[in-house]
């Protein structure tokens, strides 16, 4: 059956102005990163894909090393975009990255010139796609000069390779001299990719104001801090969750009884505002006009769902805010 978008797709979605550039993201964006690999299933990827896009999620977000194993990620969402969404093309923005360990050898980590050309070619070409909307550096290089990786940024676009550049994972100093090297070079910087969630509130420290200061819009990975600002652990670590099991992103020394007391005594707060803990985690981060989107993982296509009722209830009081801070401190 050929796939039909939802008509009424964009009547749920807000939509939110990234920076001073007249690019547009939705409050939800979807991250295909560790469910959208050679070891994820080809029918749930695809309807995860085609349920977000029903709901008005248009920006979809990947790597190069996305997987496992690196690359697959962008396939998968090729075979998907040939085979359902490539009429809607123009309503999409399709972002890629590259600053991680690719492939062997000298030339395929960091920053240089030589990898990042030559990983937006395999990324577009694994995508089955002419251009990306938004190519970022996934991470500073320590060794790379600065002026040559932005270079590298600045002639994807002139290539037509990329639409908007973007940086990801940079503290505020390095980020402000990297804008100041693409808005030299006539490349602006439309946004930044940083972890933000209730448990990681270093970039309100500096990186927010920078970003506000130059007109730079935000995205922000692991709002729900790798699934513990759900209700997965409210009652400890499961056996068969991520905490459990092998995954480097989310250890169970990481789930302090400190921790869990904080996250049960939110849980109590988010239901008597009568939401999930993982809607009410998202909409915090959402509730500084700075961070233009929130980047949401699933497996499931009701967390995508849950993600997007978050916006029927997405502002906090005073008080509430004030609740929440003294859970967190």
């Amino acid at each position: 059956m050929v796939y039909q978008a939802d008509a009424s797709r964009y009547h749920t979605m807000e939509y939110r102005r990234c920076g001073r550039s007249g690019l547009k993201l939705p409050a939800i964006s979807l991250g295909l990163w560790h469910n959208f690999g050679d070891n994820s299933l080809y029918d749930n990827a695809r309807n995860l894909v085609r349920r977000a896009f029903d709901l008005g999620i248009t920006h979809f977000d990947l790597a190069n090393n996305y997987g496992p194993p690196p690359g697959s990620a962008e396939a998968v969402f090729g075979r998907i975009l040939h085979a359902d969404l490539r009429a809607y093309r123009d309503e999409l923005i399709v972002s890629s990255k590259a600053g991680y360990t690719m492939w062997p050898g000298p030339y395929g980590d960091w920053g240089s010139k030589k990898y990042l050309v030559a990983s937006l070619d395999q990324s577009l070409q694994r995508l089955g796609l002419d251009y990306v909307d938004i190519f970022y550096h996934h991470r500073p290089d320590p060794d790379t000069p600065l002026e040559e990786t932005m270079a590298a940024l600045d002639l994807l676009v002139r290539q037509g390779k990329a639409l908007y550049v973007g940086l990801s994972n940079y503290p505020a100093e390095r980020a402000r001299e990297a804008f100041a090297l693409l808005q030299q070079l006539g490349t602006p910087c439309v946004i930044h990719q940083p972890r933000y969630s209730m448990f990681e509130r270093s970039i309100e420290a500096e990186l927010l104001d920078t970003l506000a200061d130059h007109g730079v819009g935000s995205i922000a990975f692991s709002p729900l801090a790798g699934g513990v600002l759900t209700d997965r652990y409210l009652h400890g670590i499961p056996q068969d969750s991520r905490a459990a099991g092998d995954s480097k992103f989310l250890q169970p020394e990481q789930l302090t009884e400190e921790k869990l007391a904080k996250v049960r005594r939110l849980n109590a707060l988010a239901e008597q505002r009568g939401q999930k803990l993982s809607q009410m985690a998202l909409a915090w981060v959402l509730r500084n006009d700075r961070v233009t989107s929130v980047l949401i993982g699933a497996s499931k296509t009701s967390q995508i769902e849950d993600a997007v009722g978050m916006l029927a209830n997405r502002n906090f009081s005073p008080q509430e805010i004030a609740a929440i801070d003294a859970i967190l401190l």
